[in-house]
């Protein structure tokens, strides 16, 4: 049965219907390879691949010549982290030590941790009860020299926002590259990755409204930033992501980019909009509901909902059919774990397991969002009834 409110934007979102008609109309009509430009369908899939990539470049303050086309934020962000520090190590550099923080995407985490087996040292730094870093825990860090730090600008659980200007000027004042994991941040907050002073950057295209399949990896050219490719090809993308570039789906990607800039301001208008109508909905029907790092700087359209005691977040979701919404991120909603992102911020395995995560988006209306609290309060009072 499909659920009829959708609560799970920070997993994906659908693809906008200007989105949709970019990507069909370049998969019916532009079947060139934007590689194979010898003759005109070549040149016009390359064309589109270049206003889509200025179009990537425009949503985080970049230009065209810094935007390297991927599958997804996932790759983007293995390429970043292992690209890099590969690279320098390549070049004789002493920095072995790279750092990241507890609450990143899995994806991340596991990339620092994979480069232990290369003679690196993984740093994983804890956060604070509202999922903050703290900026005096990454300086005291970065004592040690080190080759890169990851930090994602916006949580994909709780939506939480680090303060990037003051850890970028930490980062770069230690001689260390910076990338950021943009993939719930980019589209939704102002982002400029050379006020932010980042190296590097990923981005997602269905985390925007853009398909599935698509993303892109920032990489500073002043000064420059050097990295090793992750695998071996015709060397396409500048020599570090080979591969012909699916120009149906970058076309939409940048398509979902232009929208999201042109949109910003109203998308969070909106987004806040659909987050205290839910939130006032549920107060009235279900007091003692609680929002996780409500104290922090955060995303409108993410919100981590902590229930009242006694309540398992899994049983509500399994007696709820009619709204979809998350336990954590999607890489680990098949694990009935709680999630790692709310124990580092020092929830207990029970405050966690009743924790969930809700995500409204572009087109969910007030109505819906009112619904949803009904539901999800309704859901509550029946996980009561039967333990």
């Amino acid at each position: 049965m499909a659920s009829s409110i959708y609560f799970d934007h920070a997993a994906t979102t659908p693809c906008d219907p200007r989105v949709r008609a970019v990507l069909l109309d370049v998969l019916d009509h532009e079947n060139g390879n934007p590689h194979s430009t010898t003759h005109e369908a070549g040149m016009r899939a390359a064309d589109r691949v270049a206003h889509a990539r200025n179009q990537v470049a425009s949503l985080i303050e970049a230009d065209a010549k810094e935007i390297i086309f991927t599958s997804g934020a996932t790759e983007a962000n293995n390429l970043a982290i292992k690209g890099a520090v590969r690279h320098l190590a390549a070049q004789g550099s002493p920095r072995k030590r790279v750092i990241t923080v507890a609450t990143e995407h899995k994806c991340v985490l596991e990339s620092v941790r994979d480069l232990a087996q290369e003679g690196f040292e993984p740093v994983v730094l804890p956060v604070d009860v509202n999922g903050l870093l703290h900026p005096s825990v990454l300086q005291e860090a970065l004592k040690v020299p080190t080759a890169l730090v990851s930090i994602m600008a916006a949580n994909n659980e709780t939506g939480v926002l680090q303060d990037m200007p003051v850890l970028s000027r930490l980062v770069n004042e230690a001689g260390a590259l910076l990338h950021s994991d943009l993939a719930q941040a980019a589209g939704k907050i102002p982002v400029d990755v050379h006020a932010w002073d980042l190296a590097l950057a990923s981005v997602s295209s269905h985390k925007l409204y853009g398909p599935k399949g698509a993303g892109a990896l920032f990489v500073r050219r002043r000064p420059r930033v050097r990295l090793a490719p992750l695998f071996s090809g015709g060397g396409q993308e500048r020599g570090v992501r080979s591969g012909t570039v699916p120009g149906f789906l970058v076309a939409a990607f940048g398509e979902a980019c232009q929208i999201a800039k042109q949109e910003l301001d109203t998308g969070f208008e909106h987004l806040s909009m659909l987050q205290r109508v839910f939130l006032n909905r549920l107060d009235a029907a279900l007091p003692g509901c609680e929002v996780n790092a409500a104290a922090a700087p955060r995303l409108p359209g993410i919100f981590n909902l902590r229930l009242p005691a006694g309540v398992s977040a899994l049983d509500v979701v399994a007696v709820m059919p009619d709204l979809a919404v998350s336990l954590g991120s999607a890489c680990s909603s098949a694990e009935l774990a709680p999630s790692y992102v709310l124990e580092a911020m020092g929830l207990s395995r029970e405050e966690a397991g009743r924790s969930l995560r809700l995500s409204p988006g572009r087109f969910t209306s007030a109505a819906e969002a009112e619904r949803a609290a009904d539901n999800l309060a309704q859901a509550v009072l029946r996980v009561r009834s039967v333990t």
